[in-house]
């Protein structure tokens, strides 16, 4: 064999395309779509509540909503920064701290999506009375669906086949009651928010690299996991590569997408949802916005396809939607109410 062997591995490239991103797009659309007008019918709901003031004291005690004031939003940002240095650092803890507050939040998401759906039905109302309160017995049983949901994820996580598609199921759910419970106040306030999340997006996908040791992004490396390491963070949509290549024998590669691509723009997509049901514009702000959020992520794939590297989505979110949303209400002449948002929806009527 003379005095030098050479050993030579091939390995086919992936394909340009995969059509994984088109899931991938489908389920952020829809879930940005469906959080903006589930964010609408609740203000609605408010706004009637308040015209009829046999109505208001009730709709009070069922409103969980949590508004976001300019400074909150500057909390929320340095907390998210905080816990993505934290989670670099001491990721094999952390996440199973994640790994259980997801189970715990998507659990009361799913539960509050499919309460808001059941709702609707008008028969199977039968109720038990306990402590003095009375329950439908329909919820109770959803109830417990949505915990097993959960822990069966729980149980399952590592299990590539197929516990993509029930993370998935629960990530969507977290994301549209975050979207619906989440309200933000006026323009100002997603004009902070948006801009300072891109601002850490950026940060951390294309600077830290210069600053780690490994010359590693803080973001990419958080999000697909540490390398060695089987637990992976939940608080991302996951489908598996849908081409079919030698790599997908041995590996189940998957395409991701963090919930925080979902939520930012899915905010001012309610905010604009709620403002055309405050101003009764015929939906053009949410339409128009969510129509930005679908630009927005095709552009992100088509950058992510020619760069090859991982791309913070917020970069091309966040600009189509705020231009587009300040396009509309400049054009309709309503910058100023758009901006200051919902002083004056108290004179609203039905």
């Amino acid at each position: 064999l003379g005095n030098e062997v050479n050993v030579t591995l091939y390995s086919p490239p992936l394909p340009e395309f995969d059509y994984s991103m088109v899931v991938i797009f489908l389920i952020a659309v829809f879930t940005v779509a469906l959080g903006g007008y589930w964010s609408g019918v609740a203000e609605l709901e408010n706004l009637k509540a308040i015209a009829s003031p046999g109505e208001r004291e009730t709709r009070w005690k069922k409103e969980e909503n949590v508004t976001f004031t300019p400074v909150t939003v500057i909390l929320f940002v340095v907390i998210c920064c905080v816990m993505l240095v934290l989670l670099y650092f001491f990721y094999k803890w952390l996440v199973y701290v994640i790994i259980s507050v997801f189970c715990l939040a998507s659990a009361m998401s799913l539960y509050n999506c499919l309460a808001a759906l059941i709702g609707e039905i008008p028969f199977g109302q039968c109720r038990i009375t306990c402590s003095n309160k009375t329950i439908e017995v329909r919820l109770i049983f959803l109830a417990i669906f949505c915990i097993a949901a959960a822990v069966v994820w729980a149980v399952f996580r590592n299990e590539d086949r197929w516990a993509w598609i029930l993370q998935d199921i629960l990530g969507v759910a977290f994301c549209l009651n975050f979207i619906k419970t989440l309200k933000m106040p006026n323009f100002k306030s997603c004009v902070i928010l948006l801009g300072l999340l891109l601002l850490y997006d950026v940060f951390f996908v294309f600077i830290t690299p210069f600053i780690t040791k490994n010359g590693a992004s803080i973001m990419v490396e958080v999000a697909a996991g540490p390398f060695g390491n089987s637990e992976k963070l939940p608080v991302v949509i996951r489908v598996p590569r849908l081409e079919h290549s030698p790599s997908t024998l041995c590996d189940l590669p998957f395409s991701l997408l963090g919930f925080g691509d979902i939520i930012v723009p899915g905010l001012l997509v309610a905010y604009c949802r709620r403002f055309d049901v405050q101003t009764r514009s015929s939906s053009i702000y949410y339409i128009s916005c969510t129509i930005a959020y679908a630009v927005g992520m095709v552009l992100t794939f088509i950058v992510l396809a020619l760069m090859k590297m991982g791309q913070p989505a917020l970069l091309y979110l966040v600009p189509c939607t705020l231009i587009t949303s300040s396009l509309v209400a400049w054009r309709r002449k309503e910058m100023k109410k758009f901006w200051k948002g919902s002083s004056y929806q108290v004179a609203w009527r039905p």
